[in-house]
């Protein structure tokens, strides 16, 4: 187990190294990216399920958008039926510039997956949804305690 928790670490620390590259890249922040990359895994959605789906509290998906939107990558869109309700889409002749630097590596997984049998890829899918999901429960956890009034430590009495 030691040696899975270590390797995934440093594909984690890799993949934030090479993620924040690419921002830095094209001039947006590292979790903007990953919001981004969300935004390409989900499609169309509402600044509500891009919170759902990042962990983010709404007001910093606002921001989120607000940036992505400022570099050319997002807009929103209003619901016809429903003017109140916003969505977020991707700009995908803009977002073609962050998905080119990422054509080597996708290449390069494409062809390590080719290495496995359907059975291996269907549990690896299994492993990285739950694992997904684990991250997405701990991020929340991790809110909650950052959240969480500061306690201040209680004062000594003085002895006489």
């Amino acid at each position: 187990m030691q040696e899975l928790e270590n390797a995934l670490r440093r594909g984690s620390a890799q993949g934030t190294i090479f993620g924040q590259t690419v921002a830095n890249t094209v001039g947006i922040s590292g979790s903007d990216l990953e919001c981004l990359d969300f935004l390409n895994l989900e499609g169309r959605v509402t600044a509500g399920r891009l919170a759902e789906v990042t962990g983010l509290t709404t007001g910093a998906i606002t921001g989120v958008v607000d940036r992505l939107e400022k570099a050319g990558m997002v807009r929103r869109e209003r619901d016809p039926d429903d003017r109140r309700k916003v969505f977020i889409a991707t700009i995908p002749e803009n977002v073609v510039r962050v998905g080119r630097f990422y054509e080597h590596m996708q290449r390069g997984m494409v062809k390590l997956w080719e290495t496995y049998s359907d059975a291996e890829l269907r549990l690896l899918v299994g492993f990285a949804t739950k694992g997904y999901e684990t991250l997405l429960a701990a991020t929340e956890e991790l809110k909650s305690m950052v959240d969480a009034p500061k306690k201040k430590p209680a004062k000594k009495g003085k002895r006489t």
